[in-house]
């Protein structure tokens, strides 16, 4: 089958919609079908170990979108060089994530031929959900089937583009998870990994990550020697952090509609102690430790609380749980979606 995947924001910035689109792509190229991914960003020429055709254009902005900058591009020459990408690999079927973004996937949910499916990553309202929510409303006809990787994420997509998603959870890559070996200090390392942007609460829990917050954190953090950031990661050195640490904190203040990063750490093997947010709540389900978001009092109570109750059991019940999640088991049922859309025959036209 010849799948194209198109990603809004561009590859080179980590996030976790950037990590479902290349490990689908990794999952469907290595189980032989031709992948085509379409994302922001034309300056990158990285292969983002992924055997998927790469096809990237335009400038990469960085723009406040859900508390967060999304690194998108808004050059409507990008969206006609990627409609003429598209249009010459001749899909089988689009998949579209978070097609609310603009502008790549705009113009394909308008023109293209293909089956399309569009995955809705995003939980929360904003001005730009209510600026673009009668265009979107509109572009929706255009989606054969609309899944969203939560509830909390179908909610706000249902209610945005009066759509009625199916809920499918984000996929985790279980495999690269284990691949460095496990580490244990005398005094536990506590990590924080992501952005460091104010939805993030890495004022909570002050630590790898880069963002616009991260000179007044290290203000924070100056007189403290226990704290340190290592600033932004590659992938391997996230993955191999996520075996070094003791525990992942995860202290988003809200606008967070999965939590991939808390799978990835009880993939790992590792402890979580995470925000009581309907994101991270239903991610993780009893298999980590949750505080109130903002509260250091709270958070130090958990963390203590957490480091005082592992236990193998606990550590490979948690790594149970998230191969729940297994990236194979997501292909698989995006397949049988794909072909119940007629995909798999050659493009079909609605």
């Amino acid at each position: 089958m010849r799948v194209a995947i198109l990603s809004p924001y561009a590859l080179s910035v980590p996030g976790g919609v950037q990590e479902q689109v290349l490990g689908m792509s990794r999952e469907l190229g290595a189980r032989g079908h031709r992948v085509l991914v379409v994302a922001p960003d034309a300056h990158d020429t990285s292969s983002h170990d992924t055997p998927a055709t790469l096809a990237r254009f335009g400038r990469r902005l960085a723009l406040p979108a859900n508390g967060s900058r999304a690194p998108l591009t808004l050059s409507p020459r990008a969206s006609r060089g990627a409609a003429r990408a598209l249009a010459a690999f001749a899909p089988d079927v689009v998949h579209l994530h978070e097609p609310g973004a603009p502008l790549l996937a705009w113009a394909t949910l308008v023109a293209h031929p293909a089956p399309t499916v569009a995955t809705f990553h995003r939980a929360g309202d904003g001005p730009a959900v209510t600026l673009t929510r009668p265009l979107l409303r509109r572009l929706a006809r255009g989606i054969d089937l609309a899944v969203a990787v939560s509830e909390a994420a179908k909610r706000c997509a249902d209610a945005a583009y009066g759509l009625d998603c199916e809920v499918l959870f984000n996929g985790i890559e279980m495999d690269r998870w284990v691949a460095f070996p496990r580490e244990r200090h005398e005094a536990p390392t506590l990590l924080f990994l992501g952005r460091l942007e104010p939805r993030k609460g890495a004022d909570t829990a002050i630590v790898a990550g880069d963002g616009p917050e991260r000179a007044r954190l290290e203000a924070l953090a100056a007189h403290d020697p226990q704290i340190t950031f290592v600033g932004r990661v590659s992938d391997d050195a996230k993955r191999s952090w996520l075996r070094r640490c003791a525990a992942l904190l995860a202290p988003a203040t809200g606008g967070e509609s999965f939590g991939l990063v808390l799978l990835e750490a009880l993939a790992s093997e590792t402890l979580v102690v995470a925000s009581d947010i309907d994101g991270y709540r239903e991610a993780v389900g009893p298999h980590a430790t949750l505080a109130p978001p903002g509260d250091p009092r709270a958070w130090a109570r958990a963390i203590a609380t957490a480091l005082a109750a592992e236990g193998p059991a606990g550590v490979a019940a948690g790594r149970e749980h998230a191969g729940r999640w297994s990236m194979a088991a997501l292909v698989d049922a995006y397949l049988e979606r794909y072909e119940r859309l007629g995909a798999g025959g050659g493009p079909a036209r609605r």
